[in-house]
């Protein structure tokens, strides 16, 4: 049938992921860093996708294409829905890959320099003149969104920081500035595929957040993280202070 149908141009499209996030039948995906129609029947041609899209990539077409098929894309949701709930894995509990790295943890700095006076000496011989900053301030594990657990003790009263992966790597005191003090999640919204906004949003919601910060790149894509996590603060019911930081790809602070 002859029908009206999303067409993304793929020299347009940034891979910001915005068009996938807000896509509700899940017709969109991300293919190789660049949004892709992933099937014409779950494409009810509203385009809830055009919007959002930062680059004019997406614009509508009359052309031959499957009829939008509402069961299809049930279906898809469901199978959405169950990929996300081995994600949202209970506190301690293993990915079916049996991976340990995604056991939840609190971390006890004290305790690990107590423990472990090695690794002062090994920073000593490494001519670190600062030891203090030489620590890492990460207080928990893991730290991807996507892998953290929603019931962890330590976000019981946390001060939550929620950045994009790539600010560490350009803002060089990121650990001293952002994470000490923090329950640190972090994401990539470009590469990542799905959205945000649901695991936040029921961290937010079953768990005492004090306070959230978000840390994002000046680039048009980390847009996706900040949306996310207001999103997330405004499903959850709760008013809690919050704060935007962007970072510039040179590594400073810009706002």
């Amino acid at each position: 049938m002859i029908r009206r149908i999303i067409n993304i141009n793929q020299e347009k499209c940034n891979g910001c992921g915005l068009c996938a996030d807000a896509c509700h039948e899940g017709a969109i995906g991300m293919i190789n860093g660049k949004a892709e129609l992933l099937r014409d029947d779950y494409c009810d041609g509203l385009g809830d996708c055009l919007p959002v899209c930062p680059t004019g990539a997406i614009s509508f077409e009359e052309r031959e294409a499957a009829e939008y098929d509402e069961e299809a894309v049930k279906k898809r949701m469901e199978e959405r829905k169950r990929e996300k709930s081995i994600i949202n894995n209970k506190q301690g509990e293993k990915l079916p890959c049996g991976c340990p790295g995604s056991q939840s943890k609190a971390i006890k700095r004290d305790s690990i320099l107590e423990n472990k006076p090695n690794r002062v000496e090994l920073n000593v011989k490494r001519n670190v003149s600062n030891l203090e900053e030489s620590v890492s301030a990460l207080s928990q594990w893991p730290v991807q969104i996507k892998l953290a657990p929603i019931n962890a003790p330590y976000f019981d009263g946390a001060k939550l920081l929620i950045a994009a992966d790539c600010t560490a790597y350009a803002y060089a005191k990121f650990h001293e500035d952002f994470i000490k003090g923090h329950i640190t999640l972090i994401g990539c919204p470009k590469l990542d595929e799905g959205d945000y906004s649901e695991k936040l949003t029921e961290i937010i919601k079953n768990n005492d957040i004090k306070s959230v910060k978000i840390v994002k790149m000046e680039v048009p894509c980390c847009k996706g993280i900040e949306r996310a996590a207001i999103a997330a603060m405004k499903g959850s019911g709760k008013f809690i202070p919050w704060q935007v930081v962007t970072i510039s790809t040179d590594g400073f602070i810009i706002e």
